[in-house]
């Protein structure tokens, strides 16, 4: 017999939908559920590589960390990165489809359909439970007829689903009974519950607003979900990078340049989390002043991300620039010499000068690397330490008589003996291809030493486990209106 779904629906984008499938696959993990996460179509330019070498949204492989179990393509089937001027590239159970416009795209969803069911049916065949989200509103009226993600997955998996609003943003009650009043009959009678999320204060303060939401829907408030300070889970949209903000007394800055596009910008996360350290997301170049380092992300239209630096007057600024500059992935490609798209792979196509900041040109071709990857260092502040992460990129890097930043000696859990990265000025500017490059403890505290930065022996104990700490926090808040509800549903 198929596994049962429980489905997260959100009121909207970013209200939490993402941290709340990972709570609950922990909580189901830590009952002794063998469970699974499952988003049938994902919108983001931050991804993660499975051990196959797919391709998946990155909220989808925390999820599968947060059940205890290893990412595949099913449980994100399907995947557009946007990039810019509406088209994007569709990555169909792992692997580049096509690139379509949005108009190109909502006519190719019908034939999608057969992806999404095969997959979650592969799910539900293989665990004891699946937890399925949604993506943006369930009820944009105009989108539904075509709907690949929200209501026509809840009503194919018959899913026990469960409505999020975020009440930190204001209007929950709209929120929440706007979107049951426009659900059809069979669509709100899936419905088992609400969660109130994001609550700042005492979740007491808000008696009267559940006993005014659940008179008014007819349906249970199942928990108030507190704000959860510091999580440090990769989020999915780039929306996230607007919450960002550098505390006012931190020590060393290091400033990201939010790039168009930018893709994997949880890169950084553990930089952020070092103390002492401030990771500032800048936009115009005299935003970099007080900062020690600057770092360009990846980006998922490198020519466009060129053109934007230019525009906004980045180029003299980073010549000039006297601290460390780093590039990963795109913008390794953009600290290099030149830029060259010949088939259009990425938009229009075209070339140009890269920051000429490493002596290296980058070429794009249709084949795309996605790979999980293991190696060294070969930098001056971390030389032979191990190192762990992954590539997704279209581009090809090369150089005549460049320092690597590291040697590569497992691909997708294959030997391999292959050099990545490029450094100069002993290491003050330096790029690679490695996502991740920064969760390694030894690389990413000798950089940051290079930088003057010195650890804290006396700094606190770091944080519990953060899949822990959620599942704690959000079955607290579940328990505290429903009891043992969430067994029922499993």
């Amino acid at each position: 017999m198929p596994a049962p779904v429980i489905m997260i629906l959100g009121t909207a984008s970013s209200v939490g939908k993402s941290v709340l499938v990972a709570a609950f696959c922990r909580i189901a993990q830590r009952r002794g559920l063998r469970v699974a996460p499952f988003k049938a179509q994902n919108m983001s330019n931050n991804a993660a590589v499975t051990a196959d070498g797919g391709e998946i949204g990155r909220s989808t492989a925390v999820q599968a960390a947060a059940a205890g179990v290893l990412p595949t393509v099913a449980m994100n089937p399907i995947l557009i990165k946007p990039e810019g001027q509406r088209r994007s590239q569709i990555i169909v159970e792992g692997r580049p489809w096509q690139s379509l416009d949005a108009l190109d795209y909502w006519q190719r969803k019908d034939q999608l359909w057969a992806v999404v069911t095969r997959n979650l049916d592969a799910l539900r065949n293989s665990y004891d439970l699946v937890i399925a989200e949604g993506a943006g509103s369930p009820v944009e009226l105009n989108l539904k007829p075509r709907d690949l993600v929200n209501m026509r997955v809840a009503s194919y998996a018959q899913a026990r689903t469960l409505l999020v609003g975020d009440i930190d943003s204001g209007g929950i009650f709209a929120q929440l009974l706007g979107t049951l009043m426009l659900l059809e009959p069979d669509e709100r009678a899936l419905i088992a519950g609400m969660l109130v999320n994001r609550f700042r204060g005492d979740p007491a303060l808000f008696h009267d607003g559940v006993s005014i939401l659940e008179q008014r829907a007819g349906l249970p408030v199942l928990g108030v979900i507190p704000w959860i300070h510091d999580l440090g889970l990769a989020e999915e949209d780039g929306v996230a990078l607007e919450r960002k903000a550098a505390p006012a007394s931190a020590g060393l800055t290091i400033a990201v340049v939010q790039l168009p596009a930018i893709a994997n910008f949880d890169d950084f996360d553990p930089l952020a989390r070092e103390p002492g350290i401030a990771l500032r997301y800048v936009e115009r170049p005299e935003q970099l002043a007080g900062a020690r380092a600057v770092i360009l992300p990846g980006t998922k239209h490198t020519l466009a991300a060129r053109a934007w630096l230019h525009e906004r007057g980045f180029d003299a600024a980073l010549r000039s620039f006297p601290g460390a500059i780093v590039g990963i992935c795109g913008g390794y490609q953009l600290l290099g010499v030149s830029i060259s798209d010949p088939e259009g792979v990425e938009g229009g196509g075209g070339n140009a000068a890269g920051l000429g900041l490493l002596p290296v040109n980058t070429s794009f071709s249709q084949s795309k690397r996605t790979l999980q990857v293991h190696g060294r260092a070969c930098t001056p502040w971390a030389n032979a330490a191990p190192l762990e992460g992954y590539e997704i990129h279209m581009g090809r890097t090369y150089g005549d008589e460049i320092n690597p930043v590291a040697i590569i000696t497992t691909r997708d859990q294959q030997a391999s003996q292959h050099f990545d990265g490029c450094y100069r000025e002993a290491g003050r500017i330096w790029g690679c291809y490695l996502h991740g490059i920064f969760a390694n403890h030894a690389f990413r505290q000798g950089w940051l030493q290079s930088l003057g930065w010195q650890a804290n022996p006396s700094a606190s104990p770091p944080p519990p486990d953060p899949y822990e700490r959620l599942a704690d926090t959000v079955e607290a808040a579940l328990a505290s209106r429903s009891g043992e509800w969430f067994e029922g549903l499993c």
